[in-house]
């Protein structure tokens, strides 16, 4: 006879499985001796109420409860995880897209200045070009059976662009001390021409026009440096121009 208290209840609840095989075969026996069956249940019966998926063995409600509890909170717990796990990810690749588009943009704007510092360069080397030329075209020197140190300086002066004339004369320290004769085997003059007779390409008093040197320096760093200072920052590193 059963007391009213311990009575159990069958509740078919789909999507719920008994957890194992032994917590089937330990629910069935105590609901054999609940009903009056024999205490031991034959193994067939065991394996059949375990293998039905689709019930919750004979529990009491209590315990029905309690797996129920237990079975929706693991469930809330992987789906949290999972959640948790896509937006992880999902910020990580917004993060990533972010620095790529920054780094672009970065490099953009340093090409940018890069170009524009390149082409106001190289206007600004044009016009030094160009008004060092009108400056040589125009200017004309009386010539002198011999002119001092100060006296080719200030011929310099004249021709060379104000903003260029200290690598200019840089270069001439070095290479002839404002000598225009200054001769170093084949090399000639205040840039030290090699050969000298380069120089007559601006004049035939090459030798003794130090006027003539100083056009033909200035065209020649103009043409193969872009002006004298680019020539004095290569001779600074070579030793030469």
């Amino acid at each position: 006879m059963l007391l009213e208290g311990n009575r159990v209840s069958r509740i078919p609840i789909r999507g719920f499985a008994v957890a194992s095989a032994t917590a089937v075969t330990a629910v069935g026996a105590v609901v054999g001796v609940a009903a009056g069956s024999p205490a031991a249940a034959s193994n067939d019966n065991v394996e059949a109420t375990a293998a039905d998926t689709t019930l919750l063995a004979d529990i009491p409600a209590g315990q029905q409860v309690q797996v129920q509890t237990t079975s929706l909170a693991q469930q809330a717990n992987a789906q949290s995880a999972q959640a948790n796990a896509a937006a992880k990810k999902s910020a990580e690749e917004a993060a990533r897209l972010r620095a790529a588009q920054d780094a672009k943009a970065k490099k953009s704007a340093a090409d940018k200045d890069r170009a524009d510092k390149a082409d106001k360069d190289a206007k600004a080397r044009d016009l030094e070009t160009q008004a060092a030329s009108r400056s040589t075209s125009r200017t004309t020197f009386q010539v002198q059976s011999s002119y001092s140190v100060s006296d080719v300086q200030a011929i310099a002066r004249q021709i060379i662009p104000a903003g260029q004339f200290q690598c200019f004369s840089n270069i001439v320290n070095n290479e002839s001390s404002w000598n225009y004769r200054a001769t170093n085997g084949t090399a000639y003059g205040l840039v030290q021409a090699l050969p000298g007779s380069k120089m007559s390409s601006v004049g035939s008093d090459w030798q003794t026009n130090p006027a003539t040197q100083i056009k033909w320096g200035l065209n020649y760093m103009n043409e193969r440096y872009g002006s004298p200072c680019g020539a004095w920052s290569y001779w600074q590193a070579h030793d030469s121009y």
